[in-house]
């Protein structure tokens, strides 16, 4: 700027120099100059169109064409410097006919859709349903000129954003998003329910009224994304009904009296870098014995479940959905002791779910007749646990890894069988192995031995450690002897988990065995 000003008066004629002595003709021109200048940067005018106005006509045609340029000018800036530079743009909105009211946004405008600009009231004071409605019913209808690119049925919105412009709304209802768009963000804010707010409704819902259900998908690419949601112990915080490549990003959700998140059909939901809790609290809660309502509902397949942490709640994470991958998850909701679990395994016979690199906190994993289920490189803390529950006597191709767990030696078995319900009758490719153990009782499917004596049987029993009562797959044993004869030995016997090994002559000897129940033949 600088600069330019400094050229320009360069280009000022010698009549102007003569003038400098007039004081008033000189403030004017400093001022009209510097008008001009805001009027060039608004308008898109070039240094070479600024550079010809000066060099037109004589000082005194200058100086009425300043002046004359003066009272607009100065109304745009003043119009330019009310709007942040940092603030997301609203659509351009035409007026109506009528001059009145909010109308459909200009199609070649930025589709963020500023939920205040329609009448919602970012301090939580009053009802702003209408109003968020009305911008997302707007977004909505905007079509956001996104063309085929998503699933046949669904409008391509174009990446279209309801921005809650880091105010805190108050809703009396559910905020339930039109079935069939696309590509469209919830994002920066905080949602309330009210005191009246149907305690059976969640504040943001994907679904569809049951005369569409005939769709397979009823959404794609929906975000949610930086937003706090505070159920006001009314309902619940999200639903994902029939969605498909739906993300909820950096949320807090609170004061949930059902579920703080809900999946329920459609694929490929992710749920990342989030906080749930039922309670605000961070550990050691006097009411953790009446926490209740479910942090996150997986009622659905194929969804990841990534960085979350679910702090209050009487179950962290239900899953009835099978391919589900929970990676990066805290769970220290409602203890075990107080009848809590952190992640409950519910679809008997068609698990498919890996839970990796998570961490329970105090409250441990259920899971009913677990078939394709590896849990692994996780941290059990507080004598949490893993409890394998039989529903129809299944258990197949379960893997138990490499875990870590911690107590504080009450003799607390580290995997459990609950077989309340009738033994488990169908084992197959189940390993529970290498999981390192701290005050608490290590149990596996693969344990090692030995015994020592001078005669001619050996016994090792392994009813302690290994996971299954009663069964014994495999045997591998070495019998060593400092004898100088070669007696004939053999395995005799397995049941109740109790390996024996006898030979034909009392020699001295010790006798190495490894047994393994996971593989049926």
């Amino acid at each position: 700027m600088y600069d330019l000003k400094r050229k320009s008066m360069g280009l000022v004629p010698a009549a102007m120099r003569e003038e400098a002595t007039k004081p008033l003709l000189l403030s004017m021109f400093f001022v009209g100059f510097s008008c001009m200048m805001i009027t060039t940067h608004v308008n898109g005018e070039t240094s070479t169109q600024f550079g010809k106005f000066w060099g037109a006509g004589n000082y005194q045609d200058q100086i009425r064409k300043l002046q004359a340029n003066f009272k607009p000018s100065l109304t745009r800036r003043e119009l330019d410097s009310s709007i942040s530079p940092s603030t997301p743009t609203s659509p351009a909105l035409a007026p109506s006919p009528e001059g009145q009211g909010i109308q459909q946004p200009n199609v070649n405008g930025p589709r963020v859709y500023q939920v205040t600009l329609y009448g919602a009231d970012p301090t939580g004071k009053t009802d702003s349903t209408e109003a968020i409605e009305k911008a997302i019913q707007e977004a909505a209808s905007d079509g956001g000129g996104g063309g085929g690119d998503l699933m046949q049925g669904i409008a391509n919105l174009g990446g279209s954003q309801i921005h809650l412009q880091g105010g805190n709304y108050l809703i009396s209802k559910p905020l339930q998003l039109p079935a069939g768009i696309g590509n469209l963000m919830i994002t920066g804010g905080t949602l309330r329910a009210s005191d009246d707010f149907p305690t059976d409704g969640y504040l943001i819902q994907l679904s569809a009224p049951s005369s569409s259900s005939s769709s397979s998908y009823n959404f794609e690419y929906i975000t949610i994304k930086d937003v706090m949601l505070d159920c006001n112990y009314r309902g619940g915080g999200i639903s994902v009904i029939k969605s498909l490549r739906t993300n909820i990003d950096n949320t807090y959700i609170a004061h949930f009296n059902s579920d703080g998140i809900l999946v329920q059909g459609g694929h490929e939901t992710y749920i990342r870098n989030s906080f749930l809790g039922q309670h605000i609290t961070a550990g050691g809660d006097p009411g953790e014995r009446n926490f209740s309502g479910t942090g996150i509902n997986l009622m659905g397949n194929d969804n990841a479940v990534t960085d979350v942490v679910i702090f209050s709640a009487a179950v962290g994470i239900m899953v009835s959905g099978a391919a589900n991958i929970l990676t990066g998850v805290h769970c220290y909701n409602k203890a075990t002791g107080f009848g809590g679990t952190g992640i409950y395994l519910k679809l008997p016979g068609l698990t498919q779910t890996r839970i990796v690199n998570c961490y329970l906190d105090y409250s441990g994993i259920v899971a009913e007749d677990p078939v394709q289920l590896t849990i692994s490189n996780t941290f059990f803390l507080g004598d949490a646990y893993i409890v394998l529950k039989s529903i129809n006597g299944v258990v197949r191709g379960v893997t138990i890894v490499d875990n870590m767990f911690s107590g504080y030696d009450k003799g607390i078995d580290i995997v459990q069988l609950d077989q309340t319900n009738g033994p488990f009758k169908q084992i197959d490719q189940v390993v529970v192995e290498r999981n390192n153990v701290k005050g608490m009782n290590i149990r596996s499917t693969v344990a090692r031995g030995s015994a020592q004596g001078n005669g001619t049987s050996w016994t090792v029993d392994f009813g302690p450690v290994l996971l299954f009562p009663n069964l014994i797959n495999h045997v591998y044993y070495s019998l060593s002897s400092s004898d100088a004869s070669f007696p004939n030995h053999n395995l005799r016997n397995v049941s109740q988990n109790q390996v024996v090994i006898q030979s034909d002559a009392a020699i001295p000897a010790t006798v190495f065995v490894t047994v393994d129940q996971g593989v049926t033949i």
